[in-house]
């Protein structure tokens, strides 16, 4: 059989294997080293996931899976899991294991799922949901090898799970070609944090000297924008935290705000806020409050909620900043000329780096690395512009030696006072934050929030005793109907009247009580098995049933319907679980008339 006819044979079998929906197959050609994935992939967004792996394969083939919009592979926040479909054959015998790169190291978790013309498919894990050590090849973004038989088309099916921005920039590599790559990379990122520790040394010793304010935040700065970036580029999963998923989340939002709190705080002591700008100097420290509190509530905030709220405050937080020094320029502070300068090249990085994370920018060298570029030419600005403003003020000192001593006493004075009372309204108000954030505005009970670190805590304490813990999910019986017949007033208060009555009724059990949302209430039996909790239960139903609820003339009958669910000592479930059998239970009781109780048992 000549050649021409074996290459037809073989595009014919390649013709018949691939789903008539798919894009063009990725044709690794005999002397290939890399190859992008994105102008051959096919997605889907499965919004619910819902989908299983051969739900997916089996839309593949009836072909549910659509070409990615404009090519783009960046998505920027979104829910759910995404699909992503390719058919590659490699036509060269020398290389027949290629590394699949995932060239975004923030995504939780990705499964691919390689499947061969025999049937055959093998399945492989990543992203820092996953251990560290499951990496193929100990790099900052996830990868896996694979085996591609020449001449063989296979198929590659990629489920991609993230709170974070939903970027898969999937690329194939040789051995040697990722050598290379990795190695340029690393290269880069060598230089930057190179540049950083040096800016960080010499200013040390600047500030050890010279015991300016000034200095110390920016050694802050410094600190904290490199662990922005140490995490944002993959380095903290890989080195400080491989084994922790948690972190891997939390840490984005925390070192953010960390950073933009040194920001702002550098910017007032480098532009003399307290005394040039009074009013601009309260907003600056309103800011530094918000992200004083924010990184705090970032510790418990879901990811998908603390880290785009972080990545657009980096730009409000520069703005602001641009702002004041402009502000402070025109009042003749010439020192602000290089600061203003600064900060409009970290804000250029910044935007770039906002736009490619909501997927408004295509990803390549410029915005993938702009970040880097703008931050690294912003700390040598602000360097350069501490030395020029170090030295104006060490020729102001020799001229006028004794009023500026004087001068310099009264403010710092006038700086602790204002600091100490600073931070006194910030303890203040982080203690009244804290309290307000755990309560519902309305029936003054916990909310879902503390509700959900609440019951962790008991669960935790009940199983260490060896003791049941039951829940108790409790919805008020056609309260939609008070709404729209008496209005949302009598309904405001039908809430808060059913609070009282349930909270009354609980104070025998040391409960934990929490508004879950609209007309739910969640309760927390700590020490109570079924058959006690169900009892605790009935007396709540009462305690609703006789009451006499009037609100603006109007007398109504108010009941509700309760689902318990008791969790064993030995038992797996976790608050999910809890809720989600409680719920259960819960409506097995509005199914069976309301105004009842139901357990998790008679509603299975």
């Amino acid at each position: 059989m000549t050649t021409t006819w074996r290459c037809l044979l073989v595009w014919l079998l390649l013709a018949c294997s691939l789903p008539a929906f798919a894009g063009p197959a990725l044709d690794l050609a005999p002397d290939a080293r890399d190859a992008a994935l994105s102008p051959h992939l096919s997605y889907r967004h499965d919004a619910t996931r819902a989908d299983r792996p051969q739900d997916a394969w089996r839309r593949i083939e009836d072909g549910g899976f659509a070409a990615l919009p404009g090519g783009k592979d960046a998505f920027g926040f979104q829910r759910g899991a995404f699909w992503f479909h390719a058919t590659v054959v490699n036509r060269n015998p020398g290389e027949p294991r290629w590394l699949l790169v995932q060239e975004y190291p923030l995504s939780d978790r990705l499964d691919l799922f390689v499947r061969y013309p025999d049937g055959r498919v093998v399945h492989h894990v990543g992203g820092d949901h996953v251990p560290f050590a499951a990496r193929s090849v100990r790099y900052r973004h996830p990868n896996m090898l694979l085996d591609l038989p020449t001449d063989t088309p296979v198929q590659l099916l990629l489920r991609v799970e993230s709170e974070s921005s939903m970027q898969v920039p999937l690329h194939l590599y040789t051995p040697a070609a990722f050598t290379e790559v990795s190695r340029d990379a690393q290269l880069a990122i060598g230089l930057y944090y190179g540049i950083l520790l040096a800016l960080f040394f010499y200013n040390l010793v600047l500030w050890l000297s010279l015991r300016d304010a000034s200095y110390f935040w920016y050694l802050c700065h410094i600190t904290a924008f490199g662990l922005v970036l140490f995490t944002l580029n993959g380095l903290g999963f890989e080195y400080l935290w491989p084994d922790s998923p948690w972190m891997a989340d939390h840490m984005v939002p925390i070192s953010i705000c960390l950073a933009l709190v040194a920001m702002l705080q550098f910017a007032r002591t480098f532009l003399e806020l307290p005394q040039r700008a009074p009013r601009l100097n309260a907003g600056t420290i309103a800011l530094i409050g918000f992200f004083l509190v924010f990184g705090v509530a970032s510790v418990w905030l879901p990811y998908r909620i603390s880290t785009p709220v972080a990545s657009r405050a980096v730009l409000v937080g520069v703005l602001w900043i641009v702002l004041v020094t402009i502000h402070v320029l025109r009042r003749g502070y010439t020192p602000a000329r290089l600061l203003l300068l600064a900060w409009s090249m970290f804000l250029l990085g910044t935007a770039i780096f906002t736009l490619l994370a909501f997927g408004a920018l295509p990803k390549n060298f410029a915005t993938e690395y702009g970040v880097q570029i703008g931050s690294a030419l912003e700390m040598l600005l602000l360097s350069i512009a501490l030395g020029y403003r170090y030295a104006q003020l060490r020729n102001e000192n020799q001229r006028i030696t004794d009023e500026a001593n004087r001068r310099l006493e009264r403010s710092v004075a006038e700086r602790t006072q204002e600091l100490q009372q600073a931070l006194s309204q910030l303890r203040h108000a982080h203690e009244k934050l804290q309290d307000s954030s755990r309560r519902d505005a309305l029936t003054g009970l916990y909310n879902r929030s503390f509700f959900h670190e609440g019951f962790d805590r008991l669960l935790d304490e009940c199983r260490q005793a060896r003791r049941p813990l039951s829940l108790l999910m409790v919805d008020l019986d056609h309260f939609k109907s008070i709404n729209d017949r008496h209005g949302h007033l009598v309904g405001d208060d039908c809430l808060r009247w059913a609070a009282r009555r349930i909270g009354r009724s609980l104070r025998p059990h040391d409960a934990l009580l929490a508004r879950f949302g609209g007309e739910e209430f969640v309760v927390v039996l700590p020490n109570h098995d079924l058959r006690g909790a169900v009892a605790v239960a009935e007396s709540v139903r009462r305690s609703l049933v006789d009451g006499e609820f009037e609100s603006q003339g109007t007398q109504l009958r108010i009941s509700a319907s309760i689902g318990v669910h008791t969790i064993a000592p030995d038992a797996p479930d976790d608050i999910d679980d809890a809720l989600d059998t409680a719920d259960k239970a819960l409506y097995a009781a509005k199914a069976n008339g309301r105004d009842c109780v139901r357990t998790s048992i008679t509603a299975a």
